[in-house]
């Protein structure tokens, strides 16, 4: 029964193995993949399992109590009879979110039907692989858990398995927990339906469907007579696949949710003012965070040197060393509360830029990446300005690698770095599709010298560049007294995309957020079948671009030495 709790690198060449296992002791995260990981994921949806049925059944017990709608055997029976179709949230080990599905024709889900008849007792014992439906039977979130979007995540799960089966759309049956109190007044459930549709009356549960998309086609009679608050009714909701049928051929199911095709991204324009408290600080960045989630972003971008706002909460101004020394200080509690954000606003965020003192005492301008299951990466500026390095002491990160993400490999190029091709082209090789690029510029001359190699760079790699600057001024903070800024989200030049490869763009200096929806296989097609194509037709006989990974081989180099 579908109920809605919510509203009801590079190694060395050689190695010994005692080499290795110092590394591992030593740097825990150098032999991970992605690298430079802060936290790993907390929160994700990923397809259900057998050993997850006992924590289900539990859910259920909390969240219906005292009537849960599954048993520990009509749940086996879903993951037997279609094991794609099963999806669990979870956070730090702990089952908060399940929904389940099958698959069953049109001509049975678009008529009447009951709860017990459509899902076969709750087996999913109707499920048919040549059906042209998804059918929602069932979607349950932990009451504890609510404040992170764990429903409109199970929705997109939803989707983007009708999306990789090629079906028409998704079927179900939802409930109307508002109705019964209103019955008096709305006899016929169509009425209350269509009451909530015209906003005259609010039924938290129909609007959020309606939210995500959903059209309801009318009410189920006796649906679930247990359901006492809807009466025993439904809304008979159905949602429309946009992409039928024009999904390329195939189905790859994982056990985590395949990237999307289709990636929504805000870059956030950021005006630096001076602040009376942190908190105003962090109410600002929510602000922005909360819109992009509005706008079901994936990812939103800040700029860079974005915490240097909290310099203006010191009594005195400070020299620019001992300014960026004092503001490294709030590294803790900025990552506390951007990891809280990207989960509970169920956003991808790429925090702009954060100085940092490392393990030797050296300043990094850092990017913080927040990913919405919770995961934290960290990517060093590369290329610190002469500016930066004279005055702040910031000295370069070794390291360009892409972070894995739930709508594709990504990489991250800080304001100077974008005007170094080799760093890009090397972030295109590993994979990437979206750089973001967090940049802070003083006056137009400078914001122009990233934006042209920025858009370079997208034309270089066929990838699309998402920039995101600061604008106004901080008067009483050294080396930070005025910005200029036009952020935008460019594309390659090609008949797929924009005009001026320019998906989106921003007024000059001011504060604002601006959005677009890029198209992963446009990319891909312009890559393979394009006009022209940059990466294919590169002359791999005569040049290649070769990455040395300095940190790594800094850390080897200790090891020996204590050995010795």
């Amino acid at each position: 029964m579908l109920r809605h709790p919510l509203h009801a690198a590079s190694a060395a060449a050689w190695q010994t193995p005692a080499t290795e296992d110092a590394l591992a002791k030593n740097a825990g995260s150098s032999r991970d993949p992605e690298g430079s990981a802060v936290a790993k994921p907390k929160l994700i949806v990923r397809r259900a399992k057998a050993e997850d049925i006992p924590q289900i059944v539990e859910l259920g017990r909390r969240v219906y109590a005292p009537n849960p709608s599954l048993t520990a055997r009509m749940i086996r029976g879903q993951i037997n009879n279609f094991p794609d179709g099963q999806f669990v949230a979870e956070y730090d080990g702990r089952i908060v979110g399940h929904c389940a599905t099958f698959i069953i024709s049109g001509d049975v889900g678009l008529k009447p039907h009951t709860w017990r008849e459509i899902t076969g007792n709750g087996f999913a014992s109707r499920h048919n692989e040549d059906g042209d439906y998804l059918y929602g039977m069932e979607i349950s979130v932990d009451p504890d858990f609510r404040r992170l979007r764990i429903g409109r995540r199970l929705y997109a799960a939803r989707q983007h398995l009708c999306e990789e089966w090629r079906l028409k759309g998704i079927i179900f049956g939802g409930r109307m927990p508002g109705y019964a109190r209103r019955r008096r007044q709305y006899p016929d459930p169509l009425d209350y339906l269509d009451a909530v549709r015209n906003l005259e009356i609010r039924d938290s549960t129909i609007g959020f469907q309606l939210a995500n998309g959903f059209e309801a086609i009318g009410v189920l009679e006796d649906y679930d007579p247990e359901d006492t608050p809807s009466g025993g009714f439904a809304t008979h909701m159905v949602w429309r696949n946009p992409r039928y049928p024009d999904e390329p051929e195939g189905k790859a199911p994982s056990d985590r949710l395949a990237p999307s095709e289709t990636v929504r991204v805000a870059t956030v324009q950021l005006q630096m003012r001076g602040l009376s408290s942190r908190d105003e600080f962090k109410n600002q960045i929510e602000y922005f965070v909360d819109v992009a989630a509005d706008y079901r972003s994936d990812f939103v971008v800040f700029p860079e040197n974005v915490t240097l706002q909290l310099l203006s909460l010191e009594p005195k101004p400070l020299q620019p060393r001992e300014g960026i020394e004092r503001v490294a200080h709030y590294t803790d509690w900025f990552i506390e509360f951007m990891s809280g954000f990207a989960v509970s606003y169920n956003v991808n965020i790429i925090g702009g830029t954060h100085p940092i003192a490392d393990e030797d005492g050296e300043i990094r301008n850092v990017c913080y990446v927040f990913l919405r299951d919770g995961s934290i990466h960290a990517r060093d500026k590369i290329h610190p300005t002469p500016s930066e390095t004279y005055w702040w002491n910031i000295r370069g990160g070794s390291r360009a690698e892409v972070i894995n993400t739930d709508c594709g490999p990504i990489g991250v190029m800080i304001c100077y770095d974008s005007e170094f091709p080799e760093v890009a082209r090397h972030l295109a090789d590993q994979g990437a599709m979206i750089l973001f690029v967090p940049f802070c510029t003083d006056e137009r001359r400078a914001y122009l010298r990233v934006r042209y190699c920025c858009h370079a760079r997208a034309i270089e790699n066929q990838c699309y560049v998402v920039m995101a600057g600061v604008v106004g001024n901080l008067p009483n903070v050294e080396n930070m007294d005025i910005h200029y800024a036009e952020s935008c989200i460019l594309t390659p030049c090609d008949f797929a995309f924009a005009r001026d490869g320019i998906a989106a763009d921003t007024a000059a200096n001011t504060e604002t957020i601006a959005f677009a929806d890029l198209s992963i296989s446009d990319l891909r097609a312009a890559r393979s079948a394009g006009t022209v194509r940059n990466l294919q037709n590169r002359r791999f006989d005569l040049y290649r671009v070769a990455w040395r990974d300095a940190d790594r081989k800094r850390l080897i180099r200790r090891i020996r030495k204590e050995k010795v």
